[in-house]
């Protein structure tokens, strides 16, 4: 596997401690646990460890366990019948992932029993089979060799616990829903991603696990954030299901001033679909974990932005003055829009996030970097304050994720929405049905929802387009699609510099009134 406001965001954060002590509730009314060790004994760590200079993890990963390619990597398994709580009729349980390839830094990983106490989990090579690999028992032993992650097993598919949710490198996560496989990764925090002077990956250094009860409908893990220029204490809570829920409670403490601290950041592939289609002929029509980021804004509204596979790296902002949500989505869901038997992208959920604290003013960023495969992730989204972030208090930043194939869920219902994105060339048909290339580059938007539902094809519908400076508008035009029940939008365009961007925006409007999300796609240079 590859995250001037209002001072409440920024005061201190003794009543946030004084609930904990006192019971109160935490984001999205998940109930606060009386722990002996909880949310403020590790944002005491946090603290503590802010003020302390930054030492890098130690890494003494033998070769043998660092050349492993992914698929020799994948034969170390935990053995299912040393799950942690498998004997106690406890609805989750725990696997750990032995370190290799780059996944070089243990973790120290502990449990907090019924009683509130702490336990250190230790490393034990006799805990994993290693498949058809070599490997002596004086590498499984060596000095510093550790736990790298976790696994959280539960029985969300039927009987048996399966995994619901990983932590796995850095402060990288993944979860799963009922039904679906794991495809984009959420991450604790991003610092200075795409700037010239490189990226800081902060880790997850430590974790406490709440042991269930086996009437525990959650599964309760903090965890410690370190990194040269932050550290950080969080509380993740995993309610699975159709939909699985993540809440995340976050205090972070700056060592430094950070020029971008990435909140609730994504990570996603975006290799190529009918948004963009392949470049060479295959019978897989699309590969990629998410196709879109979608934006909530209270003052902004809907915006859908397709993604893109650039020739050359391409970053952009979009300004969210009062952020409500937002996500990387993989609209389409049918097996048809991949025929992928192995990789099954059908299956792979969207990622939405919600702020539950007050955020104020900031920007969601959207990072697409080029690919040539599928294994590389190329897409990175997070949400970065207007405010510039200085030591001194901590700063708080509560969300919840949920991790779905059911994006229609988090949509306004009174807005239609882009179901499919295809990209083509523009064409006019002659008097003999012959179909020709007209210049033109044509985007085909599908629009659906249940606000389209009885409006004919007789309706005062139209479309309201524009295009950025490098190109024109040469044509829109919108038809009733009655296989779908929505509206079909031709949007045909022409571009001056191939070498530049073109950015085309298109919502559709019934009577003169917006009755959809806004589209936005930005066209990549050379592409």
């Amino acid at each position: 596997m590859n995250g001037s406001a209002p001072q409440s965001k920024f005061s201190s954060c003794k009543g946030i401690f004084s609930a904990a002590v006192l019971g109160g509730l935490l984001v999205g009314g998940i109930p606060l646990e009386a722990f002996a060790f909880g949310f403020d004994d590790v944002a005491i760590k946090a603290e503590e460890l802010a003020q302390q200079g930054y030492r890098a993890p130690e890494t003494s990963l033998p070769d043998v366990l660092r050349e492993l390619s992914n698929a020799e990597y994948a034969q170390i398994q935990y053995k299912r019948d040393r799950d942690v709580w498998s004997g106690n009729d406890a609805p989750f349980t725990l696997s750990f992932i032995h370190e290799g390839m780059h996944y070089d830094s243990a973790i120290q990983l502990n449990s907090i029993d019924q009683e509130g106490e702490v336990h250190g989990f230790a490393y034990n090579p006799d805990d994993y089979t290693y498949g058809d690999l070599n490997i002596s028992d004086d590498v499984k032993h060596s000095d510093g060799l550790g736990i790298a992650g976790v696994k959280i097993n539960y029985a969300l598919n039927g009987d048996d616990p399966n995994e619901v949710m990983v932590f796995l490198g850095a402060s990288y996560f993944r979860a799963v829903g009922r039904g679906q496989v794991y495809g984009l990764s959420g991450r604790g925090l991003a610092v200075d991603t795409g700037l010239p002077s490189g990226e800081e990956f902060p880790r997850f250094t430590e974790m406490w696990i709440v042991e269930p009860n086996p009437e525990s409908q959650y599964l309760t893990i903090f965890a410690l954030l370190d990194s040269p220029s932050v550290t950080g204490a969080y509380r993740f809570v995993l309610r699975p299901g159709e939909g699985t829920l993540v809440d995340v409670q976050s205090r972070l403490y700056l060592r430094r001033a950070v020029e971008k601290l990435g909140i609730a950041p994504l990570t996603s592939m975006y290799l190529y679909g009918p948004e963009q289609p392949s470049s060479t002929q295959h019978y897989i029509p699309a590969i990629h974990d998410s196709n879109g980021l979608l934006i909530d804004d209270a003052q902004n509204g809907w915006l859908w932005r397709p993604l893109s596979n650039p020739a050359r790296l391409m970053m952009n902002r979009h300004a969210t003055p009062q952020l409500r949500g937002y996500g990387l989505m993989q609209r389409g869901h049918n097996f048809s829009d991949y025929q992928d038997l192995d990789a099954r992208y059908d299956l792979r959920p969207s990622a939405w996030i919600e702020p539950v604290n007050e955020w104020g003013a900031g920007s969601v960023e959207l990072i697409q970097i080029p690919t040539n495969n599928e294994a590389n992730d190329n897409i990175v989204s997070m949400w970065l304050a207007d405010e510039t972030h200085q030591p001194g208090a901590p700063l708080a930043f509560d969300y919840r994720i949920t991790f779905t194939a059911n994006e229609s869920r988090h949509l306004d219902p009174q807005l239609a929405w882009v179901e499919e994105t295809r990209r083509s060339r523009g064409e006019v048909i002659r008097d003999d049905l012959v179909r020709e290339p007209d210049g033109t580059l044509a985007f085909v938007l599908d629009f659906v929802g249940p606000s389209l539902a009885g409006i004919g094809n007789d309706a005062n519908m139209s479309v309201e387009a524009s295009v950025g400076d490098n190109g024109e508008l040469a044509n829109t035009r919108v038809v009733h699609n009655p296989a779908t029940g929505g509206w079909r939008v031709f949007v045909n365009v022409k571009r001056n510099n191939g070498n530049q961007p073109l950015d085309i925006r298109a919502k559709l409007m019934l009577d003169g009134n917006q009755v959809s999300e806004t589209w936005y796609y930005r066209l990549p240079a050379n592409g």
